[in-house]
């Protein structure tokens, strides 16, 4: 618009409407729009990139955020990945696929431990053959397997021999670190017994408690041990040969938590 000032001079005077566009916030909301997909294409790809279980506990965060933080203050997994992906309410007895993989893994690691324990001693040496350790469906078994020679009890006896009991005694010192519980199973092979009115029903329980005896001693919780059972001849390691030494043994299952609810 014009204006007239004293001197008569005329000024001309222009008024902006709008900016440069690279003085404008337009690029700013176009670059922060694309910082946001590039850090959403990156958390994908992170996702796609972890293991299954850890998958599934995202999943159930997001499915019940409330019962998946109640578990994790309280230091346990208090809810299960039901088959559609959804997550179970917190509480139930249901153990989750995410608790179940981690007890696993646990067990994974005390079969490991524990080989080393029997193959890192020399004294323990000759008595390595006869040590099985395993995961099975129900936990860890640890099964101590006679030999045609008297390897862990005396000769239809539930004494222990002098080495057999210094490995359980190390064994216990690893046990009794874990959480889990203990059942002992004692087994026998179908060779007639009968000494002092005992049959291989009693000698098969005499021996379980024997082991449970020195577990005790080397450390293990009081209540670890959950039951104590005899077998006698009733299930037999080599079916086809009942008379087989391998029959008469020990075994130790650290039972899964979810299997004595």
């Amino acid at each position: 618009m014009a204006e007239s000032n004293k001197g008569g001079d005329i000024r001309i005077v222009k008024k902006k409407h709008g900016e440069h566009g690279h003085h404008g916030g337009a690029w700013k909301v176009a670059y922060a729009d694309f910082v946001t997909a590039m850090m959403a294409f990156f958390l994908v790809m992170w996702i796609v990139g972890l293991s299954q279980n850890i998958k599934e506990a995202i999943a159930a965060y997001f499915k019940d955020p409330v019962g998946f933080m109640k578990a994790v203050n309280e230091g346990k997994l208090a809810f299960s990945i039901s088959p559609d992906g959804g997550a179970a309410k917190a509480g139930e007895k249901e153990p989750s696929k995410i608790a179940e993989v981690s007890e696993k893994q646990r067990m994974e690691l005390a079969k490991q431990e524990l080989e080393k324990v029997v193959a890192g001693m020399p004294e323990f040496k000759h008595l390595k053959p006869y040590v099985q350790i395993q995961v099975v469906d129900e936990g860890l078994r640890i099964e101590l397997l006679e030999s045609s020679q008297s390897v862990f009890f005396l000769t239809g006896s539930a004494e222990i021999n002098p080495k057999a009991r210094q490995l359980l005694l190390q064994i216990a010192k690893y046990l009794a670190k874990l959480p889990n519980r203990i059942i002992i199973e004692g087994h026998t092979d179908s060779r007639p017994f009968s000494r002092g009115g005992m049959t291989n029903w009693e000698l098969s329980v005499n021996r379980a408690n024997s082991a449970r005896r020195v577990l005790e001693a080397g450390g293990v919780r009081k209540g670890q041990i959950y039951e104590v059972r005899g077998y006698a001849d009733n299930k037999l390691r080599v079916p086809d040969d009942p008379y087989h030494y391998s029959n008469r043994r020990i075994s130790l299952l650290i039972a899964y938590n979810k299997e004595l609810k």
